[in-house]
């Protein structure tokens, strides 16, 4: 049994059986049939089924919400985006199920065309910092696209996922589908991705898992897509707005808790700004209100486990061997809490500069001109996203073609829009997740010739 706990306050909120390799064998083949079925359903109806999904989600936000501030310690307002966000990205991913269209290609001799096939069964390995949505990335447009979909969501965060397959069946999707198998990620992870009958794994998390798979999923040459770490860069310029780029800057690393692959955890400030900058940045850090994820006036709620904790500590710890931190406020007691904190004065080189903290931790590091704020941007072996503030759009489209990193914003720190391709250089992953070829990534490309000849 796997022991699902509230991050505020230590309590078992729920315990749901572990999956076995059995049991991931039985799903897969279950979701095999179920797929041949759902291939055959004319595009107009598979839209239709994934609209009246959409509507049922919908109609379940504030529960499926709830659902979430107590498994994964989310404030109520993020809560309730991430369940709205399942429900747009399946409303999207209907969309373009009636226009998956292939190509007429000139040839001499006939006609050439390419059709796009369902690839089958694709297991999807989600993450417990963002449960919902992230399961959604990848589930919404494999159904789209005709396939079925078995979902091991991460050991921590099982029940919206498990809410969210009702949900399906309650919408009228056919029978095993839509499968959900909490489990642990040796055990029914390994399984998924092993699995001959699985012909896709979509996995988000660690870069070291990340590798793991791949090396697995290479026995078979069995297609992945990977969204692994990041260590993404808050570059200010001298001459950008600073006021705005400090009243941005908090939230950009502290929203959940930190735990977010996006994180811009490395301030890249100019230095004839660099003091400026930390006088508007650091009553901000202090300020922001870390508490009970059921208030609405909470910024930040608590860290996803113990085990969490104790990381970021770590990290904190030792940069504070070599630098100072600016710290602000967290409740005492139950809970796994960690106040919001700025790094000052630790080499560029320093663990916590250069490796991925997950946490509700920022390292501020001065650079001299354009040259050294790229190659700072660029030290680390991620490359997921990023920010870039200046007034000068030179400049700006000079940073964002060197900054190596898959998701750049200027003058803000948006990341991830279900309408926009999504994913990393580097370390941080393979393939690309959402945005107009979502669908594509889920399908073979079958080429036809048909003579024309006498």
């Amino acid at each position: 049994m796997l022991q699902v706990l509230n991050p505020a306050t230590e309590e078992v909120v729920a315990t749901v059986p572990a999956a076995t390799p059995a049991d991931v064998d039985a799903a897969v083949t279950r979701a095999a049939a179920a797929q041949r079925a759902w291939a055959a359903v004319a595009p107009a109806d598979r839209a239709r089924a994934l609209r009246r999904f959409a509507a049922v989600v919908d109609a379940h936000v504030e529960e499926l919400a709830l659902l979430e501030v107590r498994e994964a310690g989310h404030t109520l307002g993020n809560a309730r985006w991430e369940a709205g966000n399942v429900r747009d990205l399946l409303d999207y991913a209907a969309g373009g199920v009636e226009r998956l269209n292939g190509r007429q290609i000139p040839v001499p001799g006939g006609l050439d065309i390419t059709v796009l096939e369902p690839l089958g069964v694709v297991g999807v390995i989600a993450p417990w910092n963002f449960p919902m949505p992230i399961a959604a990335w990848a589930t919404a447009p494999a159904l789209a696209a005709g396939n079925a979909v078995v979902l091991k969501p991460a050991e921590t965060t099982p029940l919206t996922a498990l809410r969210l397959a009702e949900l399906a069946l309650e919408a009228g999707l056919p029978e095993h589908l839509f499968q959900v198998l909490p489990g642990e990620g040796p055990v029914a992870g390994a399984a998924l991705v092993d699995h001959p009958g699985v012909a896709k794994v979509v996995f988000t998390g660690s870069t070291r898992v990340g590798k793991q798979i791949m090396a697995r999923a290479a026995d078979q040459v069995k297609r992945i897509t990977l969204e692994l770490g990041g260590k993404s860069p808050n570059i200010v310029f001298a001459d950008a707005d600073l006021e705005a780029a400090a009243a941005a800057a908090p939230m950009a690393f502290l929203d959940n808790s930190g735990q977010d692959c996006c994180a811009r955890t490395r301030i890249l400030v100019q230095r004839p700004v660099y003091d400026r900058f930390l006088e508007l940045l650091t009553p901000a850090i202090e300020e922001i209100v870390v508490g009970d994820p059921l208030d609405e006036r909470t910024q930040m709620g608590p860290l996803i486990s113990r085990a969490q904790l104790d990381r970021v500590r770590a990290y904190v710890t030792d940069a504070a061997e070599h630098g100072e931190a600016v710290r602000g406020k967290a409740p005492e007691g139950p809970g796994f809490w960690f106040p919001p904190t700025l790094l000052t004065g630790v080499p560029e080189d320093a663990p916590c500069a250069v490796e991925e903290i997950f946490g509700p931790v920022a390292v501020v590091l001065p650079f001299e001109d354009e040259a050294d704020a790229i190659r700072l941007a660029n030290a680390t072996p991620y490359g997921l996203s990023g920010s870039i503030w200046t007034r000068d759009i030179g400049r700006a489209l000079r940073a964002s073609r060197a900054v190596r990193a898959g998701n750049l914003s200027v003058n803000s720190h948006s990341s991830v829009r279900y309408w926009t391709p999504f994913g990393g250089f580097g370390q941080s992953g393979l393939g690309r997740e959402l945005g107009p070829d979502a669908l594509t990534a889920f399908t073979e490309t079958k080429n036809v010739f048909i003579s024309t000849e006498a």
